[in-house]
């Protein structure tokens, strides 16, 4: 019997890097998506038991849509989706920036949808199929920074319960895992990175590996389809005034 595959785009790096290792240890064929690196796509894939990987420039929907209708064309039992690549970039809500918009709008978001959509069209597996959008804690604790990547993540999280509620099949499931401060990130020094992870109600530093886990455990539909699980260690619980980055660098504990 073939392997079930997964797809986890933006799998060679950080997060992406770690649910790719956690599904292939746990016996499954992991299609690793890149943009541009394929050295470090290519190290990754060959450190694997079964994986391979595809290109693609998520800024751009129609080929996004094809590298989905591809990999169904050619998988037999394409299970989970994992939308986990992302672009991150500042501005803030005193003032919009349009490229930065537009870019996190379109990766973010209109891409993954539009990814999930054409998925639960054409991928096929007998077990039910699973889409897990990465999202982010920001959906419950806001702050006014990186404001068009937060609004990128409410619409794909909005996006998760109108999804959960037209999937024709019972046995399909769309989910949502929002981290916390994962990996250092913008312009952090890794001295920041030790402050500012442990903003949270545990006082911890939450690990790439509980993300991977977390998928994993959404991969087997155990929950109704439309939840979100929050992997930050309760920082979603607070009410933050700025990222925690420039908490860090202000030596507030709020």
């Amino acid at each position: 019997m073939p392997k079930p595959a997964v797809l986890v785009t933006g799998g060679s790096k950080r997060i992406g890097a770690a649910i790719s290792h956690r599904f292939a240890v746990a016996g499954w064929h992991v299609v690793i998506h890149y943009h541009s690196n394929v050295d470090d796509a290519q190290v990754l894939a060959d450190t694997l038991p079964s994986a391979e990987i595809i290109a693609c420039d998520l800024r751009d929907a129609d080929a996004a849509a094809a590298m989905i209708t591809q990999l169904a064309n050619r998988l037999p039992d394409w299970r989970v989706l994992v939308n986990n690549a992302s672009v991150f970039a500042y501005d803030d809500v005193t003032g919009i920036d349009a490229p930065t918009y537009s870019a996190a709008m379109q990766v973010n978001a209109h891409s993954p949808a539009l990814m999930a959509q054409t998925y639960f069209q054409t991928a096929r597996s007998d077990a039910g199929r699973r889409v897990i959008q990465i999202t982010d804690m920001k959906l419950a604790n806001t702050n006014p920074d990186f404001f068009s990547y937060t609004m990128s993540k409410h619409a794909v999280n909005g996006a998760i319960g109108m999804m959960a509620k037209a999937t024709p099949d019972p046995r399909d499931r769309i989910y949502g895992v929002a981290p916390g401060a994962i990996l250092a990130s913008h312009d952090q020094t890794e001295g920041e990175t030790d402050i500012s992870h442990k903003l949270n109600l545990l006082q911890r530093k939450t690990g790439a590996d509980e993300i991977a886990d977390a998928a994993l455990f959404l991969a087997d539909g155990a929950l109704a389809s439309g939840e979100t699980l929050y992997i930050d260690s309760g920082q979603h619980l607070l009410n933050q005034p700025r990222d925690v980055i420039y908490l860090a660098r202000e030596g507030s504990r709020q």
